[in-house]
């Protein structure tokens, strides 16, 4: 977990703006029901009404209003309305006169209503006559401000009476005195679609600010985490290619290739799923708690019920699939393995009729990982019909006791679906975590998986060292021995030679003798284990590995292509121009299957060269090579699969090519190597002989053996 964090802190600058817009989401998505709320609430039921101070007022109105309130409230209500006609107009600088219009509004609309469901324009205009003729009844000695007293006495004594919560819920009533005094003057409708229109216009602004940053965040999360697994990817790859046999050999190549997919698109998904819920859910639910604090219901209970048996839920569910979440990725690898070991071995296994057997090994791999997943995938699928189950309890709890709630008057029915939607958006926030809470775990592990190929000490310790000297191409072995990682025996031990520039030597020996071993330690695909080879003097290893790469022109046993082109193959190991790529398939006696081919060198090769022979292979391999003009030649067996005729043809053109360079050939053949200035027999992983063909006849009963059971009297020369 923390180290999918360090790979999101190294684009900390992108995550910041991502938060932001996250907030600016999160803001958004808790403003909406808030403001359907007042929509329902002020838009429909009190017809845009949104103060209890009128911005109009009828003259007869405002007499009995005014009445109703202390004198120096009257003062101000008066001083901050302008008479035109018969309407008292608010003027646009007037402070906040709530505190003076709601109990007076509140005790008019109690006496229009008078036990009536629905108050109409005629029973206020009832109320306000009545409290005009109640002054004009009172005794004419007694002052305007007495009169007001006394009225003033007998409201305090009323609004006494009432609790807290009848009166916050009379208050609308406020509202409602200002809806009629709208209606009798015919602007009620104008009022209300004013209110409709701007509510609705901040509603769709909202909306689009928040597809805006929806898309935004989604941009930027997709961008970072296609950063990372662009990064990473190349990390893998560059540390792969840095490996030598022995890390490669540690790695199956199936479990390398998954890594470097599969794992890294884990990691990278659940980057998306990081950057876009898990910082989104906790600003969404704490959002939506705050909200709902606010609104002052006592459904508070449904909720807390909610995430309980939520969080009860994930938890058993993510204690049981947990275990399986954490066996696919090596499911998923033995497949690959199975796979990859069946497609490149189809023709042994056609030739030896294996064909069911190894059915039913790719059967049994995969069916293995069906059976993880598909338990997997129930898990899961098994969740969400629970979760949305609890969501949809929820949603019946709250409308049920929410209606009760209204029943009683402590609730308005926007402030239902506003709470509804607080609700809903707080149970999302604890799906959505506990959604990453099991995808994290998997990631965990993919990421594990990769550290472990960037963590691997490599073998070949490489120095970026670049020796400056005039290469000639001598090569020494002093007293070299070797062994493969996790081996008690040597494969090689003891080998003292010198391999001279400007000829051809060449390893015979039986199989296994440790021919290929040399090539491996002279191109440092492993290192020795003790001794040195020398190169013009200087010890391999303390040159780079790519200057001594540089310098070799390496054909192994077997010839890989890459998918391409003939050309793109032979141009592989140098930028050379058309005529040198001609000149290196000359050699190599690829030109005469080149040049009968419609497309020539620009005809494909398909991915691990399918689609030609293995002698073809063979020669375009030893054309790349060619092509690069080395200073050291290594053939690993490379001539095996070429019939004599183009065999001897190929030395002779190379003898001419190469005959400034040092040439090394392993070959099964003694054809092949007959005319090599040097002759290097093994046997059991030591040099049993080293010479000519002349010579080795004389003094080496093993090369001896080799030869007579290959060549005839004849080619033997009459050597015995």
């Amino acid at each position: 977990m923390t180290k999918i964090f360090k790979q999101l802190l190294k684009h900390w600058k992108t995550c910041l703006v991502i938060f932001v817009l996250l907030i600016i989401q999160a803001n958004c998505d808790l403003s909406i029901p808030s403001m359907t709320s007042d929509l329902i609430d002020v838009g429909i039921q009190m017809s845009g009404i949104e103060s209890t101070v009128p911005d109009s007022i009828r003259e007869e109105s405002m007499e009995a209003i005014t009445w109703l309130m202390p004198e120096s409230d009257a003062e101000l209500v008066f001083d901050n309305y302008d008479k035109q006609d018969d309407i008292y107009v608010l003027k646009e600088d007037a402070p906040d006169l709530s505190d003076a219009f709601t109990m007076p509004e509140i005790a008019l609309v109690s006496m229009a209503s008078q036990g009536k469901e629905e108050v109409e324009v005629k029973d206020l205009d009832d109320a306000c006559k009545q409290v005009n003729g109640m002054i004009q009844q009172m005794p004419p000695m007694l002052s305007d401000n007495q009169k007001r007293d006394i009225i003033q006495e007998q409201l305090e004594q009323v609004v006494s009476q009432i609790d807290e919560d009848t009166l916050e819920l009379m208050e609308s009533q406020g509202k409602v005195f200002v809806k009629l005094e709208y209606r009798a003057q015919g602007i009620e409708e104008k009022t209300q679609m004013n209110y409709l229109l701007k509510t609705g216009g901040k509603m769709l602004g909202y909306t689009l600010l928040l597809v805006a940053c929806a898309i935004g965040v989604g941009l930027l999360a997709s961008r970072v985490s296609a950063t990372i697994g662009k990064d990473l990817r190349a990390k893998v790859y560059k540390k792969v290619m840095s490996f030598s046999n022995e890390e490669i050999e540690s790695f199956s190549t199936a479990s390398l290739i998954t890594r470097t997919t599969n794992d890294i698109q884990q990691v990278q998904m659940v980057c998306v799923v990081l950057l876009r819920m898990v910082f989104y859910a906790p600003i969404i639910g704490i959002g939506g708690i705050i909200k709902i604090s606010n609104t002052g219901s006592d459904l508070s209970w449904i909720i807390v019920v909610t995430v309980v048996l939520l969080l009860a839920i994930i938890g058993i569910l993510v204690f049981v699939a947990m275990p399986k979440f954490k066996k696919v990725q090596k499911l998923v690898d033995n497949l690959n393995q199975v796979s990859r070991e069946i497609l490149t071995g189809i023709m042994p296994i056609r030739a030896f009729s294996q064909e069911k057997y190894e059915e039913k090994r790719f059967d049994q791999a995969n069916t293995d990982l069906m059976k993880n997943q598909l338990f997997t995938n129930r898990t899961m699928a098994m969740m969400m019909p629970l979760m949305t189950i609890i969501m949809n309890a929820c949603s019946i709890a709250i409308v049920w006791f929410g209606g009760l709630s209204m029943d009683l008057g402590n609730m308005q029915v926007g402030d239902l679906i506003a709470y509804i939607s607080y609700t809903m958006q707080i149970v999302m926030s604890f799906m959505m975590i506990s959604m990453v809470s099991i995808m994290l775990p998997r990631a965990s592990v993919a990421f594990d998986r990769i550290d472990e190929v960037l963590d691997t000490p490599l073998s070949i310790k490489d120095t970026e060292k670049v020796i400056d000297k005039k290469w000639q191409g001598e090569i020494e072995f002093k007293d070299v021995s070797f062994k493969y990682p996790d081996s008690e025996d040597y494969t090689v031990s003891d080998l003292n030679f010198t391999i001279h520039p400007g000829q051809t030597t060449a390893i015979v020996g039986s199989t296994g003798c440790g021919k290929s071993t040399i090539l491996n330690l002279i191109c440092r695909f492993f290192d020795v284990s003790q001794g040195q080879i020398l190169l013009d003097g200087v010890d391999i290893r303390d040159m780079s590995v790519d200057q001594l790469h540089d310098l070799i022109g390496y054909v192994p046993q077997k010839g890989v292509l890459f998918s391409g082109t003939i050309g793109s193959n032979i141009k592989f190991g140098q930028d050379i121009s058309d005529e040198e790529m001609m000149e290196a398939s000359q050699v190599a006696q690829a030109e005469e299957f080149i040049e009968i081919k419609e497309q020539k060198y620009d005809s494909p090769i398909a991915q691990g060269g399918t689609n030609v022979s293995g002698g073809q292979k063979q020669r375009l391999s030893i054309a790349r090579a060619i092509a690069k003009n080395p200073l050291i030649y290594i053939f690993d067996d490379s001539f095996s699969a070429l019939d004599f005729k183009t065999d001897a043809a190929l030395r002779k053109a190379l003898s001419t090519k190469t005959k400034d360079a040092t040439v090394l050939i392993v070959a099964q053949r003694i054809s092949t190597i007959l005319h090599a200035q040097q002759i290097i027999v093994m046997e059991e992983g030591k040099v049993v002989g080293v010479g000519t063909h002349e010579q080795l006849m004389k003094t080496c009963e093993e090369y001896k053996e080799i030869a007579k059971s290959q060549l005839s009297e004849s080619e033997l020369g009459g050597v015995c």
